[in-house]
């Protein structure tokens, strides 16, 4: 692996943890900055929860004004007062000199424990200098009975 890899590898998986950072933080202009304007961001539909598809910045920019309320407040929910996106394995694939592909696990733990695993499958795309999600698609792979997330809508 050349150093350029190397340093787009690092680049690459400093995105990935800005992105949870600014999610667990509710950050929504850090949150948004991780995208590429004409980003294609999207859940998998895993009931109970809904899927959804957003495309473009400002569709992304939309959603995450709607999730900035924290900690949850809803009475019919448990409250929750933090959040933690804990990413556990990462593999990063350079496709082209300003593309890649990436594979991660997470698991998230809130105030009941562990809440939530999920699975990034992601495309890249390096861009003024940074490299910014072209498109993230994410896969609830496990959701605690008891997890403090509602489903959202689409």
């Amino acid at each position: 692996m050349t150093l350029e890899e190397i340093g787009a590898h690092i680049a690459i998986r400093q995105t990935i943890h800005s992105y949870n950072i600014a999610g667990d933080s509710r950050n929504a202009e850090l949150f948004c900055t991780q995208f590429a304007d004409d980003a294609v961001f999207e859940f998998a539909d895993a009931p109970p929860l809904p899927g959804f598809h957003h495309v473009g910045i400002e569709a992304i920019r939309k959603m995450a004004a709607n999730w900035i309320q924290f900690p949850v407040t809803d009475p019919k929910l448990t409250p929750v007062s933090f959040i933690r996106h804990n990413i556990t394995t990462c593999r990063v694939e350079l496709t082209g000199s300003d593309t890649a592909k990436a594979k991660t696990y997470a698991f998230v733990v809130t105030d009941i424990g562990p809440d939530h695993a999920v699975n990034y499958t992601d495309d890249f795309v390096h861009r003024d200098g940074r490299w910014l999600f072209a498109h993230r698609r994410i896969v609830l792979d496990w959701r605690h009975p008891g997890s403090v997330f509602p489903p959202m809508p689409r």
